[in-house]
């Protein structure tokens, strides 16, 4: 094969799986807003996504910020300005770090478990048994999981913004003797509530993202237990690229509008 006929042939596959991607999402959103709400299954997802996640996001978010008060402390050295380590990690925080962090930490645990979870099913026909009994499997197996991950990543994301600021202030007062007034003061002044916005607003659609990649890779899931394991794989592996770009596309948006 020619490389013309090689590139050609790799972008009509991608652009067809992102086709049937944006379909797929399209159709399970659809089936999510048509009744039955399915309450139950929706709380069972929010304590997955959410509650079960939260040791490794409070663990991540203090290290976080224990660490970056340690490197900030290292640049502002060098100009005498070490009380503004509050305020730059905050806005730091808030802004990018919690959201990203926090939506790959979650991927790496919830997209691979729903990718494979999916892709359990598929294989050994428990979807196709839904089918038969004129069960929705995008209603009833996708639309909870996309709700849930929309609305427990940007908590999960405050958690880690809650406990980075911890680590922060422990390392920065506790440590690098920074005077605690002047570090609450650079964090009152460099963040408002248009910086935590943003940083939700970015955490709902990485939540989005990480949800629907894993449920299209599960649910499109072929070859037995080896295909489970190639879609778990490329649900966490796609999932992150599509995280850190969005990220980009985001602040771009957002960005100007002061908000992220």
């Amino acid at each position: 094969m020619n490389p013309v006929s090689f590139f050609g042939a790799l972008i009509i596959a991608w652009v067809g799986a992102f086709g049937g991607y944006l379909s797929f999402v399209g159709r399970a959103c659809s089936a999510g807003l048509l009744p039955p709400y399915r309450l139950r299954l929706l709380l069972k997802h929010m304590h997955f996504v959410g509650v079960q996640s939260i040791t490794i996001v409070m663990i991540t978010g203090l290290f976080t910020g224990m660490v970056f008060a340690i490197q900030a402390e290292i640049g502002f050295s060098q100009f005498g300005a070490n009380g503004l380590i509050g305020g730059i990690v905050a806005l730091s925080l808030t802004r990018e770090l919690s959201p990203v962090l926090t939506a790959l930490m979650v991927n790496g645990r919830v997209g691979s478990a729903m990718a494979a979870e999916l892709g359990t099913m598929r294989v050994t026909e428990q979807v196709d048994a839904l089918e038969s009994m004129a069960i929705d499997p995008l209603q009833f197996l996708v639309a909870p999981r996309l709700l849930a991950s929309l609305i427990m990543v940007p908590a999960l994301t405050m958690v880690f913004n809650t406990i980075g600021l911890a680590g922060c202030w422990y390392v920065a007062v506790k440590q690098l003797q920074v005077p605690e007034g002047g570090f609450w003061n650079r964090i009152y002044w460099f963040v408002d509530e248009d910086d935590i916005l943003g940083g939700c607003l970015k955490a709902a659609v990485f939540g989005f993202i990480l949800a629907s990649v894993g449920c299209y890779q599960g649910f499109h899931t072929r070859g037995g237990a080896e295909g489970v394991g190639r879609a778990t794989t490329a649900a966490v592996v796609v999932s992150g690229v599509l995280i850190l770009t969005s990220d980009y596309f985001l602040t771009r948006i957002l960005a100007p509008l002061g908000i992220g």
